[in-house]
């Protein structure tokens, strides 16, 4: 397992997170199998947010692995806040981000997270009522660190303008089959759909201000549209390379996906959100692959992009 340092943090990680999305699947028995996995694995960050489940993944995650403190000082644990369920807004206002830690704190059973996220952006957000509430958190010991999730350059700067403390995290869809963050800064100034800057160069922004990016949905295409491993009818030519790659590596195609998002230079960490122990196990495998400069491209192309 790969570990990498945290830019203004004292966190030392490892480049897999395991998140706990899909937990409420699980017994609490199969709960504990697939955290113990985890942590066998080398893995010591564990993603969390207020809405999976609804609270019952951090409920289950502290029960099945019955959370103490020295099981807790092995653990970098982050969860997410700003998504109000059922009524589906968001909301960042001070009263609701104290009121969201304090119930991750209680279902985790622990006194602190070392990261907290804000979920997606709130276009009603006033920084200043984050600020005040980032401060209490942190002065009052309930959060070490903050970050984001889903954020653009501009959303960023204009929260970090009032908030005292660095943000460290933003967490944003990722994968060989979901590549928003690259394809226009490859296709610049070309008159193609690739050249479309959907993110407002949010990698470059992250790299520039030592912001470390978690990718979420790994093995996915799209907006939950589906898994691209094994998908032959979308994705021929991109499980073919796939299959040549695990071939020659000895892992399987599940190890290369992982190993095609941590050969990148950003130090980019990726959250597997599997509910199956040989899943995980196998993704593991890519934290230290290093894919060569011609195989990262051939995946890339494989998967329908353009390289001029």
């Amino acid at each position: 397992m790969k570990y990498i340092s945290i830019a203004n943090t004292e966190l030392k990680t490892s480049n897999i997170i395991m998140g706990n999305m899909r937990l409420p699947q699980l017994n609490l028995q199969e709960a504990e199998k697939l955290i113990r996995t985890a942590l066998e694995e080398g893995i010591n960050f564990f993603d969390h947010a207020d809405i999976y489940g609804r609270g019952q993944s951090e409920e289950i995650f502290s029960n099945a692995i019955q959370m103490t403190p020295i099981i807790r000082e092995n653990m970098i644990i982050q969860s997410k806040c700003g998504i109000r369920v059922p009524e589906g807004y968001f909301d960042f206002s001070k009263d609701h981000i104290l009121r969201s830690v304090d119930g991750i704190l209680d279902r985790l059973k622990t006194d602190y997270l070392d990261i907290l996220l804000l979920h997606r952006p709130d276009p009603l957000m006033k920084p200043e009522e984050v600020a005040e509430a980032f401060e209490q958190l942190h002065t009052a010991g309930k959060v070490k660190y903050f970050g984001v999730s889903n954020f653009n350059p501009a959303q960023i700067e204009l929260l970090q303008k009032s908030i005292p403390y660095k943000l460290v995290v933003n967490q944003l869809q990722f994968s060989i089959a979901h590549t928003p963050m690259i394809d226009s800064g490859i296709a610049l100034n070309m008159n193609v759909d690739q050249s479309i800057n959907r993110d407002s160069s949010i990698l470059e922004y992250c790299r520039l201000h030592d912001i470390t990016i978690q990718a979420w949905s790994p093995f996915q295409h799209g907006f939950f549209e589906g898994v691209f491993l094994g998908d032959l009818k979308r994705y021929p030519e991109l499980n073919k390379t796939l299959d040549t790659l695990a071939e020659k590596y000895g892992v399987s195609t599940t190890a290369i996906a992982v190993a095609w998002i941590t050969r990148h230079p950003a130090n980019i960490q990726v959250v597997l959100g599997t509910t199956n122990s040989e899943r995980l196990k196998e993704g593991c495998k890519g934290s230290e692959i290093k894919l060569t400069r011609e195989e990262w491209y051939q995946l890339y192309k494989a998967a329908g992009n353009m390289v001029p």
